[in-house]
């Protein structure tokens, strides 16, 4: 049996964020290294499971990222009334063979103030333009990725200046109310640590 005839089989796990919770597959949703938001309906018409995860009254955003789809409900409903429904549906969606995401969102994003650019909106961080933002990245793959994915979420470097960084956070991390003790005594501690002359503060932008 090849993994195309392995069906899906999908669990919940909750989140740090109340507000999120995580549904993970035994198999890949997106190729490695990629991920997708989408915080509207309006967003979704490369993504079909996107699309139906919409028609719930309830769903606020969905994100989705290797074996996981993280859904951040609105607050007027309680998850034990809809976990379940939810789980359900996305495991027969999935098992009767619907797309997933057909091409990766794209967002605008003005250069230089002479052009708007459409770029691809994945897990890649910005380019580091020297080793210390390099070093960044690094700390932030080999560290923090791994432990905020497992929480349905995904962190990226976006720059360096002055000794601030400025990393975007998406998924459950978005809006969650821990996330701001995981980005100061999580994230900034480690890298004042390991980059002390370099590192001063590090700060989320909001997606």
């Amino acid at each position: 049996m090849n993994i195309q005839e392995i069906p899906y089989i999908i669990y919940a796990e909750e989140t740090p964020n109340p507000s999120s919770v995580k549904f993970v597959a035994n198999k890949l949703l997106l190729v490695s290294g990629a991920s997708a938001e989408y915080l509207s309906a309006a967003e979704t018409k490369d993504a079909p499971i996107a699309q139906a995860l919409f028609n719930f009254p309830f769903v606020h955003k969905v994100f989705i990222a290797s074996n996981f789809v993280t859904i951040t409900k609105k607050e007027n409903i309680d998850w034990l009334e809809v976990r379940d429904e939810l789980r359900v549906f996305i495991t027969d969606y999935l098992n009767k063979g619907n797309a997933i995401v057909t091409k990766l969102p794209q967002r605008e994003v003005a250069k230089d103030n002479t052009f708007v650019e459409k770029i691809n909106v994945n897990t890649q961080h910005v380019a580091p333009s020297n080793d210390v933002e390099n070093k960044i990245i690094e700390v932030l793959e080999q560290y923090i990725r791994p432990a905020v994915e497992s929480d349905g979420g995904q962190i990226t470097f976006k720059e360096l200046k002055d000794g601030i960084v400025t990393v975007q956070m998406r998924g459950s991390c978005s809006g969650c109310p821990s996330s701001t003790m995981t980005l100061k005594a999580g994230i900034e501690a480690l890298l004042k640590r390991l980059l002390p002359d370099d590192v001063k503060e590090v700060v989320s932008e909001a997606m």
